[in-house]
């Protein structure tokens, strides 16, 4: 069965030209102390039927703890993360600053077939990144929708 995901890939450009995107560090303690390849963009699961653009803002929102900004919203594209999981992106050029980064929780069996459940956030740090760190930062699977920015905003 296809896993659907819809997300958010926020970017703007540094005083110096150079683009940034923002992007969130992935939480519980499988990714707690990692840095390289352990962010992604803000993305959610909807399910079928439902409008991915909607599922987009709304997990946004939930993993951010704030609103996404008002913002001329394009689909960027949709990704082949792995064989069961795609994820249906859209972009925009937009400054967002929340105080703080306030993220939904889920409850993961920790350490695994232990049988103990923690909550623990699914984001637990976001910001804004260069182009080229970013690269570094996201999951492999993901290095595509920069690809992908940097067609639309030049290609």
């Amino acid at each position: 069965m296809m896993i659907s995901s819809a997300g958010i890939l926020f970017y703007r450009f540094a005083p110096d030209g150079e683009r940034q995107v923002w992007i969130a560090h992935m939480g519980g303690p499988f990714w707690a102390g990692k840095d390289e390849h352990a962010w992604s963009i803000p993305k959610g699961e909807y399910a079928p039927g439902e409008d991915p653009y909607a599922a987009a803002l709304r997990e946004f929102e939930e993993e951010m703890g704030s609103p996404p900004p008002a913002a001329d919203y394009r689909l960027l594209g949709h990704f082949r993360q792995s064989s069961r999981k795609t994820i249906t992106v859209y972009c925009a050029e937009a400054e967002f600053q929340p105080e703080r980064i306030v993220s939904n929780t889920f409850a993961l069996e920790w350490p695994p077939r232990s049988g103990r459940f923690q909550e623990v956030p699914e984001i637990d740090d976001a910001g804004w990144f260069s182009e080229s760190a970013a690269r570094t930062k996201l999951v492999k699977g993901q290095v595509q929708v920069l690809d992908a920015l940097e067609q639309l905003l030049h290609g």
